[in-house]
C-alpha cells in the first residue's frame, strides 16, 4: 500500500535554471519556512482518520530541487521533522531534485536524517530535449544519479514529461527504454502544458510551440504505461494535481481532471476492439470483467460502449461483472464460446 504523503511544496527552491515549462508558483502562493512545517505536519497528522493510523506516513519536500539548496537550509527543514521521526509518527522522508545535485556529502546527510525516497526530475533522456528545455543538466547525469542512488538503498521514483520541445513519441519510448534498464521503483508521468509566466508561453504564443493534443497525449501515455508494466515498474501517477491556482495559470496543452482515467479506458478500448474483431459471432456480445475495471471498459460517458457498437454494428452490448477475475482481465463471451486476454497482451 502506497504511504500517506503529507506535502510541503518549496516552489523553485534550489532551482539554479528556469526550465522552459516551469512556472511552480502556481503550486504554492510563498515558501514554509524550516519554523513553519513543525505546525504544518503537527496539523495534518491531526485529521488523519484512525483507520489510517497504521499505514506509512511521508513527508514530501515537493515543488524545487532540495539538495541544490544551501546544506545549512537542507538540514533546518530535515531537523524539523526528527521529533516526528523519533516518535514514530511520521515513518520517513521524501524529496524531489534535479539528477546533478546529489554528491555523496548529501546523500550522507539525506540517509542520516531519514529520508527514503528520492524522486528526481529527469523529463527526458534525450539531450536535445533536455537542452530545449532549458533543463541545464544531460542524460547522463540522470544516469550517474540512479546508479549512486541504487547503491546507496534509496527508494528511487522519476519524472518524465512528454510533449516537450523536440520530442516524440519514438523518443519518449526511447526515454522509457533507458528508464527500464535504470530500474527506478516507480514513475510519474507529465504532458507538458504551457503555463501562465513559463518561458514556454512565450514561443506558444509567437506560432514556435505547439502542444500535443489530448487524443495523442492518450495514445503516447497509453503506450507507454503498457511498456511499464510488462517491465513490472508501477507508474505512480500521470498529469498534475488540479488546483484553482493551477487552473487559473493554464493557457494550453493536454490537461484533463481524470487523465488516468481515460488512458485505462483506452487500453480497455483496445482490448474489447481486438476480442471483437478477432471473434465475431452474435448481436449482443457479453464482456466479463473485474467490479473495479467497469468504468475503465465503459469509458467516460459510456463512450467506449458506443463506439464499439458503431465500429461493429452491434445492437446491445451486455457487461458482467465477476469478482473473482483479476483486474486487467477481459473475457469475451458470445454464441461461438469465450475468449480472453489480458492488457499485457497489448504488448504483443
Amino acid at each position: 500500500m502506497a504511504p500517506i504523503i503529507i506535502p510541503i511544496f518549496l516552489p523553485h527552491l534550489g532551482c539554479q535554471q528556469h526550465c522552459l515549462f516551469c512556472n511552480q508558483k502556481v503550486m504554492a502562493k510563498e515558501i514554509p519556512s524550516p519554523d513553519s512545517i513543525k505546525k504544518f505536519i503537527e496539523d495534518s497528522l491531526s485529521v488523519f482518520p484512525p483507520d489510517q493510523e497504521r499505514r506509512e506516513k511521508q513527508i514530501a519536500f515537493y515543488g524545487g530541487s532540495f539538495t541544490a539548496i544551501p546544506r545549512v537550509d537542507q538540514t533546518r527543514y530535515l531537523g524539523e521533522i526528527q521529533t516526528f521521526l523519533t516518535s514514530g509518527r511520521i515513518d520517513s522522508i521524501r524529496i524531489s531534485t534535479r539528477p546533478d545535485a546529489l554528491d555523496v556529502e548529501t546523500l550522507v546527510l539525506l540517509r542520516e536524517n531519514g529520508v527514503k525516497t528520492i524522486e528526481i526530475g529527469a523529463q527526458s533522456m534525450l539531450d536535445e530535449v533536455l537542452l530545449l528545455s532549458k533543463r541545464g543538466h544531460g542524460a547522463e547525469d540522470t544516469i550517474a544519479a540512479l546508479t549512486r542512488l541504487k547503491q546507496w538503498g534509496f527508494e528511487l521514483g522519476i519524472h518524465l514529461m512528454i510533449g516537450l520541445p523536440g520530442d516524440t513519441l519514438d523518443g519518449f519510448l526511447y526515454s522509457l527504454d533507458r528508464m527500464i534498464e535504470l530500474r527506478p521503483d516507480f514513475i510519474r508521468i507529465h504532458p507538458t502544458l504551457v503555463l501562465k509566466g513559463s518561458p514556454l508561453e512565450f514561443l506558444w504564443k509567437n506560432g514556435k510551440y505547439s502542444p500535443l493534443p489530448l487524443d495523442e497525449t492518450i495514445e503516447w501515455l497509453k503506450r507507454g504505461i503498457l511498456k511499464l508494466e510488462g517491465a513490472s515498474i508501477s507508474v505512480a501517477r500521470i498529469g498534475l494535481q488540479p488546483t484553482k491556482e493551477f487552473e487559473e495559470h493554464l493557457l494550453a496543452g493536454p490537461f484533463h481532471p481524470a487523465l488516468h482515467q481515460l488512458v485505462q479506458s483506452a487500453i480497455y478500448y483496445d482490448m474489447a476492439e481486438y476480442l471483437l474483431r478477432n471473434h465475431p459471432n452474435g448481436s449482443e456480445p457479453v464482456f466479463v470483467c473485474h467490479p473495479k475495471e467497469v468504468s475503465n471498459l465503459r469509458g467516460q460517458r459510456n463512450e467506449n460502449i458506443l463506439k464499439l457498437k458503431r465500429h461493429f454494428k452491434l445492437s446491445k452490448i451486455v457487461i458482467d461483472e465477476k469478482e473473482e477475475l483479476s483486474r486487467g482481465c477481459l473475457k469475451l463471451r458470445t454464441q461461438g464460446g469465450e475468449f480472453s486476454m489480458h492488457r499485457k497482451d497489448l504488448l504483443v
